[in-house]
């Protein structure tokens, strides 16, 4: 059966009360209500000091005996403890009492509850007193009252103990630095005050154990050897920012830093008993310090990399540290420019002008900022702009300052500049209005010619077909009036004003920069050589004409039958000039025109150019006239002697072929005019030979396709006239009608500009695409933009400029007719029209649209090409003949260009020059090679072979001249460097 604890203690005969850690009553027996005079209600539950207030003594003496259970979890005594108890009523009643309090701990070990065992000795006390004061009438007191005494006396002095003990913990406890208290051989701790809990983990339980025990990690960090050595010894050890790492129960050990002192303690007998633990805890001094440094190293290890001069010094400007590029840039070492010697590396022309600058910023405190040169004679001077910032401590001295050079040498070579540009503003602002002076006349002549060869192509396009259906008319009435002389004479005159007509035509395309031109690789020299005889001709027996021919002449890219019009024209202004008698010099030579010349003759392209220069000794002309010259119909000739075109034409077409021409002359002093033309890296193509032998026609069928009704009945009166069957169409698209339909012919004669859906270059492409082998013949008056681009005539183009006679007609028909490709089968063509097969043209002459080779377009189509070539006609040209076979193509001049591009997109073929102006093409395509070991590489030179090209596998080369057809097949047969050269 179970015990009913309760009435136990109720029976008991002393008072008994259980308080909680928070000193609240829980329970009381029967006795601690009767002696207290308090009913449960009034006190479970309530702090037993708010119940029974207390001062002094009394309340010191409880509390003391409370915190000694709950901190040691032992029994604590009080023998004897006043505390005065109100009644109900309000009354006071002082009595004494003796207390027990046994701690109740719970299953994890701590004190849970606080049992009181309380017993009145209050009569007690005062009978001993009492005796005491009758102690000299009475032998001796009785045992009671000498034990109470005594008891008293000890309650006293544990109580001043107490207090005492109480203070010094306090004063431990607030204490900054660590304390603790170790005794006997296993350091038991006896005293450890709040920061030494607060790093050990206030958690833990330090009091009465050793310290091994409470704290197992200092063994593993040789805390504890120490602690042995110190208590054998009986000396002193002392460590400075000592490393420790104290474990925490949920998480990472914490790591300390310590400065410590172990101070052995001696006993009575002068023997150590203990050991007095005194230090600080340095975490924080030495995690700065240690940041310090880290920070310290990351400036040094920025300011050695920075671009920039770094440097340090001291509060009073004394430099103590600088960067491994001032050491370098001066030339110095160690402390060679330390303290105060850092001056030494300033000029000496601002040395003290610097010096006083730095010196106001130290005694002000102030940033610092001076320029200045730095360096030695021995090395070199350049200009710094340097900077000092001081850096400041919490209280805002200045602890130190932190400096940078920043090299200004070139920002002062550039002020230097531009004082002397303001120097000389206004003879340049006077210089800069005259060139643009020169370049607004430049622009509005440009206008102006754009605006007349707009208008000359236009009459030149309806007065050739007035011409045209002249000539065709004058020359077949010719032939059906043969033998009536008089008739035939007025038909020479007729034809001679339609020649005029013609050559006024063709003036007014010239110097409009409008007329078709077919440039080629010539030999300047050797063309003088051919045309000496016209030239003394067209000068008469009076004019000495003299020819300055170097070696080593470049070849130029031109329209030679222009360019001899041109010289003709030249040396018969020269003739004029001369009155009939005198020296002309004609020379030809090479030349280079840098950027600033080119700049200063306005409208020119720098260069290499072959210059044909033209110097007479006649009457010269004035600055005036010279401003006017090459204006269209401006002559200085008597009325009646010129048009005012001759030099007009010759300047529009040195120009349409991409180079300039410039005069010098003065009143009585001659003149000399020069024709800069564009240098080419071409060998010489020669014209072709006209066929000797009388006019024939043919009997093949002619598709003539001309919207002009006179000329088309012209044109095909004189091809039936030749023999040929014709058939005519309005325009272009009755002209593709015939082309669709079933209806066979030999050849294609069209005009260039029609009226229709479809242009007559789209028809033309049309009929090729149908029949691979038809030749087409453009006749046309002007064909700006339709088959002349860039004032050339496009590639594969055949032209016939009219007005035309019979017989260039009837030689251009047999040229393109006799010149077909043999026909495979049936279809348009010799086979069609009865007549005999005719060998393969040659590749240099590819119709319209460009050769549709059998290795050509088909296999090139979409390929992604980079052509570098430095000659710009000649680049132009493999441009166009590639994109019009469907390649993708990138054009450089130089071999960077050329390695831009490739750096920007691969791509499938390299067609490059071995001559470049900035490199060799062959290292071009050897670096090229090596960052696209697939490209293949194609050298177009005027050599059969490149020396070193075999080192590359795969290269081919292509060997100039060159046509479309082989440049097609080349490229279409050229694979990856797997693949032989």
């Amino acid at each position: 059966m179970g015990v009913d604890v309760s009435k136990v203690f109720d029976k008991a005969p002393t008072a008994y009360m259980l308080l909680d850690r928070e000193l609240r009553f829980v329970w009381a027996n029967q006795v601690y209500y009767e002696d207290l005079g308090r009913t449960p209600e009034e006190i479970l539950g309530r702090v037993v000091t708010d119940v029974f207030p207390a001062e002094g003594e009394a309340e010191l003496m409880l509390q003391a005996s409370f915190d000694r259970v709950l901190h040691s979890g032992r029994t604590d005594h009080l023998p004897l403890i006043p505390y005065p108890i109100a009644a109900p009523d309000g009354t006071v009643e002082h009595r004494y009492w003796s207390a027990t309090h046994t701690p109740i701990t719970g299953d994890d070990g701590e004190v849970e509850f606080l049992l009181q065992n309380t017993q009145d000795v209050t009569d007690l006390y005062l009978k001993a007193h009492r005796g005491e004061a009758q102690e000299q009438s009475t032998a001796e007191p009785g045992p009671d009252s000498g034990v109470l005494l005594r008891a008293e006396s000890v309650a006293q002095q544990n109580l001043e103990l107490g207090l005492a003990t109480r203070f010094f913990e306090t004063v431990f406890d607030q204490a900054p630095s660590i304390i603790a208290i170790h005794s006997g051989p296993d350091h038991v701790f006896r005293l450890a005050n709040l920061e030494y809990r607060r790093i050990a983990g206030p958690e833990r339980q330090l009091i009465d154990r050793p310290a091994a025990e409470a704290l197992p990690e200092l063994r593993d960090h040789g805390f504890i050897d120490l602690l042995d050595q110190v208590y054998r010894s009986g000396e002193a050890v002392a460590q400075r920012g000592a490393q420790a790492f104290v474990y925490n129960e949920d998480g990472p050990p914490t790591e300390v830093f310590v400065d410590f002192v172990y101070q052995p303690l001696a006993g009575p007998n002068g023997k150590t008993v203990g050991i007095l633990v005194q230090g600080h805890d340095v975490t924080p001094q030495k995690r700065a310090e240690d940041e310090l440094r880290r920070a310290a190293d990351r400036f040094r290890t920025m300011a050695q990399n920075m671009p920039d001069h770094v440097w340090t010094a001291r509060p009073d400007g004394r430099v103590d540290w600088v960067s491994d590029r001032i050491y370098d840039f001066t030339g110095t070492r160690g402390d060679e420019i330390l303290g105060e010697n850092w001056s030494r590396v300033i000029h000496p022309e601002d040395r003290d002008r610097v010096m006083a600058v730095w010196a106001a910023s130290i005694a002000g405190g102030t940033p610092y900022e001076a320029e200045f040169r730095v360096g030695s004679p021995q090395t070199r001077y350049r200009w710094f702009l340097v900077r000092a910032a001081p850096v400041r401590d919490a209280e805002g001295t200045v602890i130190q300052w932190i400096g940078t050079n920043t090299d200004i040498e070139d920002r002062k070579i550039t002020e230097a500049a531009l004082a002397d540009l303001n120097a000389t503003l206004e003879q340049r602002v006077t210089q800069r209005n005259r060139e643009l002076e020169r370049v607004n006349a430049t622009l509005r002549q440009s206008q102006k010619m754009e605006a007349i060869g707009n208008l000359a192509g236009g009459v030149a396009h309806d007065f050739n077909n007035l011409l045209q259906a002249i000539t065709g008319s004058l020359q077949l009435a010719r032939r059906e009036l043969a033998q009536d002389r008089l008739s035939e004479a007025r038909l020479d005159q007729a034809m001679g004003a339609v020649e005029r007509g013609a050559t006024l035509a063709a003036q007014l395309l010239a110097f409009g920069r409008r007329q078709p031109l077919e440039p080629r690789a010539v030999d300047l020299g050797r063309m003088l050589g051919d045309i000496e005889p016209i030239l003394h001709s067209a000068v008469g027996e009076g004019v000495r004409i003299e020819t300055v021919i170097p070696p080593g002449l470049w070849n130029t890219l031109v329209d030679v039958t222009n360019l001899e019009n041109a010289l003709i024209n030249l040396v018969v202004n020269a003739r004029d000039a001369m009155q009939g008698r005198g020296r002309l010099c004609i020379e030809v030579e090479n030349c280079e025109i840098d950027a600033e010349s080119a700049r200063l003759m306005a409208d020119v392209v720098p260069g290499e150019y072959v210059c044909l220069s033209v110097v007479d000794e006649g009457c010269g002309m004035s600055p005036e006239v010279i401003e006017k010259i090459f204006e269209p119909f401006f002559t200085t000739k008597s009325e009646g002697r010129g048009t005012g075109l001759g030099l007009a034409m010759v300047y529009g077409f040195v120009k349409q072929s991409g180079g300039h021409v410039a005069i010098e002359s003065a009143p009585g002093a001659g003149a000399t005019v020069r024709l800069y033309l564009p240098r080419s890296l071409r060998q010489e193509q020669h014209a072709p030979q006209r066929k000797p032998g009388p006019v024939t026609g043919g009997t093949e069928t002619v598709l003539l396709v001309e919207d002009d009704a006179d000329v088309r009945h012209v044109g095909a009166e004189m091809l039936r006239d030749l023999g040929y069957t014709v058939i005519e169409a309005e325009d272009a698209d009755a002209g593709l009608a015939v082309i669709e339909s079933d209806r066979s012919f030999d050849l294609l004669l069209t005009d260039v500009v029609m009226p229709g859906a479809i242009t007559s270059r789209e028809m033309a492409m049309r009929a090729q695409e149908r029949h691979p082998r038809l030749p087409v013949l453009f006749a046309s008056g002007y064909s700006r933009d339709a088959i002349v681009h860039d004032g050339r005539l496009d590639r594969g183009i055949q032209l016939l400029s009219k007005p035309y006679g019979r017989e260039t007609l009837a030689r251009r028909l047999r040229d393109l007719l006799d010149g077909r490709p043999s026909a495979p089968g049936p279809g348009p063509g010799p086979e069609a029209s009865g007549s005999s097969p005719a060998p393969e043209p040659p590749a240099s002459a590819p119709q319209i649209p460009p050769a549709q080779a059998a290795e050509g377009p088909e296999a090139v189509r979409g390929l992604r090409i980079v052509v570098c070539e430095d000659d710009t006609f000649i680049r132009l040209d493999m441009v166009e003949m590639l994109e019009a076979a469907g390649a993708e193509v990138r054009e450089a001049a130089t071999g960077a260009e050329a390695l831009a591009l490739l750096a920007q997109a691969p791509a499938q073929r390299l067609l490059i020059d071995v001559g470049l102006p900035d490199r060799s093409g062959l290292d071009v395509a050897r670096e090229a090679a090596a960052r696209q070991p697939d490209l293949p590489v194609i050298f177009a030179t005027g050599r059969d072979s490149v020396p070193g090209a075999e080192a590359l596998p795969g290269a081919r080369v292509l060997t100039k001249p060159f046509g479309q057809e082989a440049l097609l097949r080349i490229v279409a047969r050229t694979h990856a460097p797997a693949c032989p050269a």
